[in-house]
């Protein structure tokens, strides 16, 4: 038996998967331990990871499952979290998550570097997040670490590797595999990490941790990705024109494509998987718009109550506040849910048609740039349980979507050992 290990660093806690092939052993969840948020230290993404780790071990050995049968591991964590580490992967730096904003003088000093578009520009950007970093060190760093970096190098023992996914934002190019040619004018290019493409073999364990967690000493590490994109490997197969739509808090959209879109006029970026490009962006409207007005038992009863036969068709572009990302990038763009219906049930009507049209509407804009039409949409998200929901997207989207057999990025990451 060779199984494969999926570790997810999220933004309340860690989870990790064990997979055979395709088939799901046992999952394990622990949350990260309390901290200042003004100053959060990376060690207490490892506990929380050591915590889950150890759980998990001790459910394999109730199932009766050897531990050191795990060949693969591979790790996700926010993209744009990050931390600076000396050459033991000691953080020297307070870890700066993926929200944290406010780097306007960083920002400038890239911009000045760049003409037109590029990923890294903006105050909340990642290398500026990076730059931040330098700053606030209290001793000479050696690794600038993405989250995922941080954890993957502590099983390893080593630093100084990363993925395309996680340094995307940091301002690595996965096409030309290389870092900007003006970078060493905002940070010193021997902090940042060597990249490889998600999935790619790194090294195999360090001794000290596999006799730790009891793990064959065999065991490989593998380059890891994103949290976001690691949920789209769970749910869907590395094949152009399959995508996923995630109805959480908010409506992200993530098609796989032959070609590369990045086009920041619109909120659209590409990451690099295998030979395919995933081509995504995110819109502020989703889950959070209907928590607004409705509890979850609302939601469930209302939605019964719908004739989803008999569209309303009041074109809401249904925000909580000013400001969208994607389909239109408009940080002033306005909320449109008037005239509100008196009736609960028509109002929560003309909220999910009009996030069903603006989710229609993301796909249309990747088409209109030569991305690929979707062949299959599969849901991840609270909202993939709505079947109300599910019957007006199919309408405007012209295909029924799909609901995936597994959508943990635990899982997500466990596939990375096996399929990228």
């Amino acid at each position: 038996m060779s199984l494969s290990l999926g570790i997810d660093v999220g933004t309340s806690g860690v989870r990790t998967a064990v997979m055979d092939g395709d088939a799901l052993v046992s999952m394990a969840r622990s949350d990260h331990p309390k901290q200042d948020q003004s100053r959060i230290d990376a060690n207490g993404w490892w506990e929380a990871v050591e915590a889950c780790l150890t759980a998990q071990i001790e459910a394999l050995n109730d199932l009766g499952v050897d531990p050191k049968s795990i060949s693969g591991i591979a790790v996700d964590g926010t993209s744009g979290s990050m931390v600076l580490t000396d050459g033991k992967l000691n953080p020297v730096s307070p870890a700066l998550m993926y929200n944290s904003k406010g780097f306007d003088e960083e920002a400038t000093k890239i911009e000045a570097c760049i003409d037109g578009a590029h990923i890294t520009k903006g105050s909340n950007s990642a290398l500026a997040r990076a730059m931040r970093l330098v700053s606030l060190a209290d001793s000479t760093p050696v690794h600038l670490l993405h989250q995922a970096d941080f954890i993957a190098a502590k099983f390893m023992g080593k630093g100084g590797h990363s993925d395309y996914n996680n340094a995307l934002k940091t301002g690595f190019d996965p096409e030309t595999k290389c870092w900007p040619y003006w970078t060493d004018q905002v940070i010193d290019p021997a902090l940042l990490p060597m990249v490889h493409g998600p999935g790619a073999p790194l090294r195999t364990i360090a001794a000290g941790v596999a006799d730790h967690f009891r793990l064959s000493p065999n065991a490989l590490i593998h380059a890891g990705t994103t949290d976001s994109i690691a949920a789209f490997l769970a749910s869907a197969p590395i094949k152009e024109g399959v995508a996923v739509t995630s109805l959480g808090s908010t409506l992200a959209i993530k098609l796989l494509s032959a070609t590369r879109i990045d086009d920041p006029s619109v909120g659209l970026y590409s990451h690099r998987l295998g030979n395919l490009w995933l081509v995504g962006g995110a819109s502020n409207t989703g889950g959070a718009v209907l928590k607004r007005y409705f509890t979850d038992d609302e939601l469930v009863q209302l939605s019964a109550k719908i004739n989803s036969e008999k569209a309303l068709n009041l074109d809401f572009y249904p925000l909580n506040e000013p400001g969208e990302r994607f389909p239109i990038n408009d940080p002033k763009l306005a909320p449109r849910m008037e005239p509100r219906p008196k009736d609960k049930v028509a109002f929560l009507q003309a909220l999910l048609e009009g996030m069903a049209a603006i989710e229609a509407m993301c796909y249309e804009e990747i088409k209109a740039r030569g991305g690929s039409t979707p062949s299959k949409i599969f849901t991840a998200g609270g909202g993939s349980k709505n079947e109300t929901w599910t019957v007006i997207r199919a309408k405007l989207l012209a295909q029924t979507p799909l609901v995936p057999i597994h959508r943990e990025a635990a899982i997500g990451a466990a596939n990375l050992t096996i399929t990228v």
